[in-house]
């Protein structure tokens, strides 16, 4: 049986600034197999790296990323809320983080498509990603494969907006999309996602949505399992024997000793 696969969930987000490089870095010191992170969309329609909805940690409690264009985001500081002492560090672009990480690691890139923008919005951000990515012409496989096949650039898109992955697919038919589960969604969601939507690689579920009828579901429909946000003796230790693909931690490391060990 092949190991789960250790991703570092926006970077070593424990000991840097989730998001930027200073948390990539990090995270890579660690013999970790991939990295998690946030795509989002500037005003002027540059896909950046953020998680939140707001930029509170930033100062600015009522304001989004996309209030803001490349260049003003470029020059905020988003090292600041994680410690006075760190380095400045922008925004980092997608593309910046492609070209820095795409040989060094696996990569899962959520794309958070939010409820108050417009479509024309969301299906700018999916093209945008994967056209860097390159995913027309080159991806790993998807159905009829095994979802942790040595791949020096691979690459899997995952959101919570369902309707984006239908749009990715049609973009880029081959390409391994994920569909991130909400903790109130169950195995009767799960049961009718991958039947309408057998073109879908795997789901990333909640831990606590894991469990022996969730995999059993998901094997039998030869799917990619991910799970999310493992971070506690317990949690990672359930992941892993349940043999989930991919397991995403705040703590990696201690993911990695767990299941090395």
């Amino acid at each position: 049986m092949k190991k789960t696969l250790i991703f570092a969930h926006r970077g070593a987000n424990k000991e840097a600034a989730e998001n930027t490089r200073s948390a990539f870095d990090k995270a890579l010191q660690y013999p970790i197999d991939g990295i998690e992170t946030d795509v989002q969309l500037s005003r002027d329609e540059v896909a950046v790296l953020w998680h939140d909805r707001f930029l509170s940690k930033l100062g600015f409690p009522l304001k989004r990323i996309d209030d803001f264009d490349y260049a003003q985001l470029q020059a905020m500081n988003f090292a600041a809320h994680f410690s006075s002492e760190a380095s400045p560090e922008g925004i980092m672009s997608l593309q910046a983080f492609l070209d820095a990480y795409r040989r060094r690691c696996r990569l899962l890139l959520e794309i958070k498509n939010r409820d108050w923008e417009p479509p024309s919005r969301h299906e700018i951000k999916v093209r945008q990603t994967l056209a860097m990515i390159g995913a027309r012409t080159s991806c790993p496989q998807t159905s009829g494969q095994d979802a942790r096949a040595p791949e020096n650039d691979a690459i899997m898109v995952s959101s919570f907006n369902l309707d984006s992955l239908v749009y990715a697919h049609q973009y880029a038919p081959q390409f391994p999309l994920v569909y991130n589960f909400e903790p109130e969604q169950k195995l009767d969601d799960a049961r009718r996602v991958l039947t309408e939507q057998s073109f879908l690689y795997g789901l990333c579920l909640p831990i606590e949505s894991l469990d022996e009828a969730m995999v059993r579901l998901l094997r039998n429909h030869n799917k990619s399992i991910a799970v999310y946000t493992c971070n506690s003796d317990k949690e990672i230790s359930k992941a892993l024997q349940l043999g989930v693909d991919i397991l995403i931690s705040d703590v990696p490391q201690k993911a990695l000793q767990m299941r090395d060990k």
